[in-house]
Formats: C-alpha cells, structure tokens, sequence
C-alpha cells in the first residue's frame, strides 16, 4: 500500500530495536575521542551540538522544545570529545524505566564518519548502558539516520522486534533547520 506524505512533510521508517542480554565484553576499538559527561548541560550547548551531530539525519526533536521540557527529558548526556577537547559527538542515554536503558541519540560530527570512531563509541555506549540492574538495551532508528546505523544495531546483537511509519512536518521548512540539510532528501514545499 502507498501512503503519499503531504507537502512540507517528511517521512520515515522507524525500527524498533532491542538486546535482553549483555554481550560479551570485547576490547574497545582505539580513538583518540574520549567521553566527558555533562551532569547538566545548558540547554543551547546541548542543542548546538545536537545540531552539529544530528543535522545531516534531520535530527530535530531536541530543537522544538522549550528549555524547561528539555531539561525534562534529557537522559544521561555525554559528549564526545577530541584531544583538544572540543564536542565532536553525543550519547544519550534513558534510565527512566527501571531495569532498561533506552540509546535515546548517537552520533558523531560528519567529519568524522569512515575514520573507525563510530565503532569505539558504539562500544562505549554498550558499556555505559549495561550497568547493573538493566536487562534491556533498546534503541530506535530510522530510515533518516545514517545507512550503517540499522546494520550495526543488528551486528552488534540487537533484535528488531517492531517497526512503524513516522511523518513530521520538514525541519528544514519550519526554520528548525538549514535549508541545506538532508541533501539527499530533496525538500518538497507546501
């Protein structure tokens, strides 16, 4: 069945992932990165870098919210920092739900992508979520993210246990966004 997405809308696929057993600890791949965590992060460092990270994904959920509901629904944050400190990447993590934490946002700054540190920080974040008392890790992607992103999810022993379709209306076009974001996602006005 087709379902047209109306004008000044974009749509994606989301799959819903999640792992009930603690892997094997493996080493951890080298970087020069390291993780700092941020106890609480002023709410427009944390937006700057998200969009820093996530802009090319669209990633737009942190930006529509006010300061006081997103200091509400932030996880645990953590930044990724290069040797001379500076944000280069994000972990968030949700441990709202006892006994599960939730990968609520992942991502490294474009310029990084192909050098190997998208597998250190999926190994760190593996460590970070599964501290005592979880027994579920869970994850969401979708068809927005980066293409090895769903790949990895499933190598590394998480099971797709349900998918569903999401629309929201473009980020791009609401301002939220650059213009320029997404280029492969041609901007259909409305």
């Amino acid at each position: 069945m087709l379902s047209e997405i109306a004008a000044g809308e974009v749509g994606a696929v989301v799959t819903y992932l999640e792992m009930i057993a603690r892997p094997a600890p493996r080493p951890f791949p080298p970087s020069t990165l390291r993780l700092k965590r941020w106890p609480s992060p002023e709410p427009e460092k944390y937006r700057r870098l998200f969009r820093r990270v996530g802009t090319p994904w669209l990633w737009y959920s942190r930006l529509a919210m006010d300061d006081a509901r997103l200091g509400a629904e932030m996880g645990e944050v953590h930044a990724v920092v290069d040797a001379a400190g500076i944000e280069v990447g994000m972990l968030e993590l949700d441990f709202r739900t006892p006994g599960e934490c939730l990968i609520r946002f992942l991502g490294l700054v474009p310029e990084l992508a192909g050098r190997g540190h998208g597998a250190w920080l999926f190994a760190q974040t593996l460590a970070l979520a599964w501290r005592p008392g979880v027994r579920r890790l869970a994850v969401h992607t979708c068809t927005l993210d980066h293409p090895a992103a769903l790949p990895a999810y499933l190598k590394a022993g998480f099971r797709a246990y349900k998918r569903a379709f999401e629309s929201f209306p473009d980020p791009r076009l609401t301002g939220m966004l650059p213009a320029e974001a997404a280029p492969r996602l041609p901007v259909i006005g409305s």
